[in-house]
């Protein structure tokens, strides 16, 4: 874990490709957001804040502007009338957000576990969202990259037969309408996939996915639109400096960015991933005090092949394996600090693109491309679609690109939601793992209904944060 803020500088060499609709001027706020489709700049945002030294106030600071920090900003905005700013060292997707697969799956999640509650809730959410983007006259596939191609875990062996049969067993009592495949049943469903007669999966038909994004735009969108009311300000690409507290009761008072001093009122959200806790760490160091929240990043590569059609996919599909992360042993880049592990998760989006993954290792904050993680994702996919062996890597240099993020990882599994012990009105919302977009729309309702007094539709005890700091 390092502690030092400078994780939170900025960094000296952003993404060269980011997303252009996202695209931000010098003043590190909204004005002379470039149009990409009209190659226009339109006049200066009527909600832009000046690049000088300034002071503000809201009622909400959120620090962290990935996909939770945003849908918590965007419940916010809807459910109340609240004030709230967004304050981050970078862009959006430009962390674990914009990495990811963007699957909305419930067939790797155990009912009865700890987060099977907020999983299924943050999945009707989504699937609430697509439906009201329908009813007015949106195409959810346009607006968020929605897919609902359902999805298949796949085993290979006897003993994973049985346990997909357990699973779907339990999908099904937890009121989901899942199915168990047999190999014949599993070849009709996915014919490019390598079935041999101890092949079997469990079908979720209703899983689906989203495109990271598409979906941060349109969240960006819709808190927009709220910034005319002036309940709304983005403080992008402007690092969190220092917390500043209170004389007088203690608590967290303002948010010192390098830039800006933003005040709140009521509430402090740090929803910054893997950077949560060294930042959280540094803040209390200042005040003499000790604080170790144990999120700790864990890096992962994801193969991306645009317009890849080779492959025929009816729906998401991911190896039993995936549930255990195995680690593997013998690889030149790997170690036993690394504890690297590569599962078979392979989907296609909404614009086609051929999404593969995925692989988790403990290297700190690195994001340095990794070849031979790549490879062996790509050797692992192909043991499963046997077309895919026909190919190398070097065949698909074109059309071949690599997302690499940090997942916010917590050692038991589960993120932190809820207020720091001592400090009533600073809040976490971090850990969430390669599960950030699926959890993301329930995270926000508890972290909302938290903060307003109100009685939550899901159990908030699982992921107090005094829980993880025991």
């Amino acid at each position: 874990m390092i502690t030092s803020l400078s994780a939170f500088l900025p960094n000296p060499n952003p993404n060269p490709n980011p997303n252009p609709d996202l695209l931000h001027n010098h003043n590190f706020t909204l004005s002379s957001v470039r149009s990409w489709k009209n190659k226009t700049t339109p006049s200066k945002s009527p909600f832009s804040v000046s690049c000088s030294s300034s002071s503000h106030a809201y009622d909400v600071v959120i620090v962290g502007a990935g996909v939770i920090g945003l849908t918590i900003a965007r419940h916010f905005l809807l459910s109340s009338d609240l004030s709230v700013a967004i304050v981050d060292k970078a862009l959006p997707c430009s962390g674990a957000t914009g990495a990811g697969q963007g699957h909305l799956w419930m067939i790797n999640k155990t009912p009865g576990s700890a987060t099977w509650d907020l999983a299924w809730r943050s999945h009707q959410l989504w699937t609430t969202l697509a439906q009201s983007l329908e009813e007015q006259g949106l195409d959810p596939t346009v607006e968020l990259g929605w897919k609902k191609s359902g999805s298949l875990l796949v085993g290979r062996s006897d003993a994973e037969s049985d346990m997909l049969k357990g699973r779907v067993k339990q999908l099904c009592e937890a009121g989901l309408k899942a199915e168990y495949l047999s190999s014949s049943d599993l070849f009709k469903e996915e014919p490019d996939l390598l079935v041999d007669r101890d092949s079997a999966a469990a079908f979720l038909p209703v899983d689906c996915q989203l495109d990271a994004h598409r979906t941060v735009e349109y969240i960006e969108k819709t808190n927009r639109n709220f910034a005319s009311e002036g309940r709304y300000a983005e403080f992008y690409n402007d690092p969190v400096k220092c917390f500043i507290r209170s004389d007088g009761n203690g608590e967290v008072k303002a948010v010192q960015t390098f830039k800006n001093t933003l005040y709140s009122k009521k509430a402090v959200i740090v929803a910054a991933g893997c950077w949560t806790g060294c930042l959280i760490q540094d803040l209390f160091r200042n005040w003499g005090m000790e604080l170790h929240v144990p999120v700790r990043p864990r890096k992962g590569h994801l193969l991306v092949l645009q317009n890849f059609n080779l492959l025929a996919l009816n729906h998401g599909v991911m190896e039993a394996d995936y549930l255990n992360h195995p680690t593997i042993s013998g690889l030149e880049s790997s170690d036993c600090e690394k504890d690297l592990s590569v599962s078979m998760v392979a989907s296609i989006d909404a614009a086609g693109n051929l999404l593969l993954g995925s692989s988790r290792e403990f290297v700190g904050f690195n994001i340095d491309l990794d070849e031979s993680v790549v490879s062996y994702i790509w050797r692992r996919v192909g043991e499963f679609f046997p077309k895919l062996k026909t190919l190398s890597l070097s065949d698909l240099s074109v059309s071949r690109k690599v997302r690499i993020g940090l997942r916010p990882y917590m050692p038991d599994g589960k993120p932190m939601i809820g207020p720091v012990p001592g400090l009533s009105n600073v809040y976490l919302a971090a850990g969430h793992e390669g599960v950030g977009l699926s959890l993301a729309l329930g995270t926000a309702e508890m972290i909302v209904e938290m903060v307003l007094g109100n009685q939550g539709k899901v159990d908030t005890s699982p992921f107090a944060v005094q829980q993880a700091l025991d």
